[in-house]
């Protein structure tokens, strides 16, 4: 069993720079794709970024693509989202995700991963 834990979430203005950290229990984190995803008010979640476990295949989409860097930590057992250039489209509540992984991939779907933390609230004012 893995627990996920996010922390970094916040009131931002827009143009501003947050950072999201996920910490996963478990012994084995060298072999978790991990992901983000969030959820905005009375909006379906969505996929946001994910990293393979070497740390060599991310993806993004596309309303995020270059102004979010994900990135994990793994001697720390720690992954982060950087989020640079915020507006207020990017309110909402943000959710680390997890997979155990024989693959180096970064997949987008919420079906791809197991495990979820109970999410960070970023919100981004105008």
């Amino acid at each position: 069993q893995v627990q996920l834990v996010e922390s970094g979430g916040g009131l931002v203005q827009a143009g501003g720079s947050l950072r999201l950290s996920c910490a996963p229990s478990g012994r084995t984190f060298s072999t978790y794709t991990m992901g983000w995803f969030r959820q905005a008010p009375g909006k379906e979640r969505e996929f946001v970024a994910a990293i393979s476990w070497s740390g060599i295949n991310t993806a993004y989409a596309d309303s995020v693509k270059g102004r979010f860097t994900i990135s994990r930590d793994t001697p720390e057992n720690l992954v982060y989202l950087q989020m640079d250039i915020l507006n207020p489209e990017d309110t909402a509540r943000y959710y680390c995700a997890a997979r155990l992984d024989s693959r180096d991939h970064a997949p987008r779907a919420e079906g791809d991963y197991t495990y979820w933390g109970q999410g960070t609230l970023v919100t981004v004012s105008s």
